[in-house]
């Protein structure tokens, strides 16, 4: 059964892909011809992170690109995520700043 995954870009933008079940966020956006970064599609980059903002998703494999305390926080790596529900996820490459520190600033 498919989840409707509802994505969010902090510039206002909103769409929603349905998520077919053993199928990734990443999949499902990329059959929709969404434009959500990403890069290595296993989970070690992080230039997929998106955070959680309602429902259920499962890391199918380690997310090795995020620390347990961004996981805490409720980052994801969608390139290795799936919906176990239907689910609200805030997206776009700023999501992946939030979690490096920047020396400039």
């Amino acid at each position: 059964m498919p989840h409707a995954v509802s994505l969010e870009w902090r510039d206002g933008r909103e769409a929603t892909v349905e998520v077919e079940e053993a199928e990734t966020v990443i999949d499902a956006t990329e059959r929709a011809g969404l434009g959500v970064p990403y890069g290595c599609l296993y989970g070690a980059c992080a230039t997929c992170t998106g955070r959680l903002l309602e429902g259920d998703l499962v890391h199918v494999k380690r997310p090795r690109g995020l620390k347990p305390r961004h996981r805490q926080d409720g980052y994801v790596l969608l390139c290795v995520a799936e919906p176990r529900s239907d689910c609200r996820i805030e997206v776009g490459a700023e999501i992946q700043a939030d979690l490096v520190a920047n020396p400039w600033k």
